[in-house]
């Protein structure tokens, strides 16, 4: 878990490997390697099962309430999910009622199934978790990827808006195409057609055959496939829209494929604009000796450390540096980000947005922590979409 309590699983996962940092392992060479090589193995090994960092301390369904240990999630405004009984069941939340003595009580606006229990719980940005709760009219695709079929969700656009604007949503680091669903209903009253895309080792997608994350550069092709999907299928203005390391994996979709005809602008939520720049930030929150973040990113920039990380090839961190890379951007480009993101700091968002501010817009927010800004503010995330939308994106007559 990091130190700001986000609740990102990256973080959680790294953690494991901080409290070994600090204790009996690194007092030996060979300790200290093993907890290098599982910290390099965590950034690039995709998560299945999130660690439940909340606990359900009481509820009372009559009244509608739930009561939760007090943490920085638990205690922000807004709508959220929660799992508990190891993601057995999940509850939607609404706001806070009252806060004090070390936790937290929230509305309880349903149990979408299990049962509710005291004890370990989770709190989760996904607010919808089927498609069908958005009561808009959505379809289930495959697109054809180098590694096989990739499912995909698409939302058609109203009806009388036409078919040639899309906007692709590419999900975070441990996420599914679910974490999109927030963002569906601002493009669709905007008048696109919403494709939620999954890409190579995501529980969804066919599996790579490392099965590893490659940080955006190599899930950029399944991307690219969602690209060539909408334009066989009507797109002429393709909007891309990244969540966290989504970002990451859209900023080397646009300076990679050779399919970018189409795509004419960039959304980013809470994104990874400098990997060395989060690692480095993660490494700190966690306390880990600077020698081990260090020596973790070797590892996994490394051409012989495939038998000791599992992946495939080497990966470039450098050449994921967008704040470096700024010059070789030219498509308008909204970012959102918290400034107590807690996992991916907005320091690179920031400088981006600084160094291209001629075609880079910061909408920042505060409290909302890790890919949670439509939750925590609905309304300040939406309109900043639709305005970014309507200025830069416009329908053509």
């Amino acid at each position: 878990m990091t130190a700001r309590g986000t609740g990102s699983a990256f973080g959680r996962a790294l953690g494991t490997a901080a409290i070994v940092a600090g204790g009996l392992a690194l007092a030996t060479a060979a300790g200290a390697a093993w907890v290098t090589t599982r910290v390099a193995r965590t950034v690039i090994t995709p998560v299945r099962r999130r660690p439940q960092n909340q606990t359900i301390r009481s509820f009372d369904e009559t009244l509608g309430t739930v009561t939760l240990r007090d943490t920085p999630d638990a205690a922000m405004p807004g709508r959220f999910g929660l799992w508990w009984g190891s993601e057995t069941a999940f509850a939607k939340l609404g706001g806070l009622i009252e806060r004090g003595d070390g936790t937290v009580t929230r509305e309880l606006e349903r149990v979408e199934f299990g049962e509710l229990r005291e004890g370990r719980a989770r709190i989760s940005g996904y607010y919808y978790l089927q498609p069908e709760e958005l009561g808009l009219p959505v379809n289930s695709v495959e697109i054809d990827t180098d590694l096989g079929q990739a499912p995909a969700w698409v939302f058609p656009a109203p009806e009388g808006a036409g078919d040639d604007r899309w906007v692709i949503q590419v999900h975070g680091w441990g996420a599914t195409r679910q974490e999109g669903l927030r963002a569906v209903r601002v493009y669709h009253e905007a008048g696109f057609t919403c494709l939620l895309a999954s890409y190579r080792n995501d529980g969804d997608a066919p599996e790579s055959e490392d099965r590893r994350y490659g940080l955006g550069g190599t899930e950029w092709r399944d991307i690219e496939a969602a690209i060539g999907y909408a334009a066989e299928h009507g797109a002429r203005s393709i909007v891309l829209m990244g969540w966290s390391m989504g970002g990451a994996v859209v900023l080397q979709t646009i300076t990679r494929s050779r399919s970018l005809d189409l795509v004419t602008g960039i959304v980013l939520e809470s994104p990874v604009i400098d990997w060395i720049d989060t690692l480095e930030y993660q490494g700190n929150l966690l306390r880990l000796p600077d020698v081990v973040t260090r020596a973790a990113m070797r590892l996994i920039e490394s051409e012989w450390s495939g038998p000791i990380t599992g992946q495939g090839a080497p990966i470039d961190l450098r050449s994921m540096d967008f704040v470096a890379r700024a010059s070789e951007l030219s498509l308008p480009m909204l970012i959102l980000h918290s400034d107590d993101d807690g996992f991916v700091p907005s320091t690179g968002s920031r400088a981006l947005a600084a160094a291209r501010s001629d075609i880079v817009t910061l909408v920042s927010f505060d409290v909302a922590l890790h890919t949670k800004l439509w939750n925590y503010d609905e309304a300040k995330w939406t309109a900043a979409i639709a305005g970014w939308l309507a200025e830069h994106v416009p329908a053509q007559d």
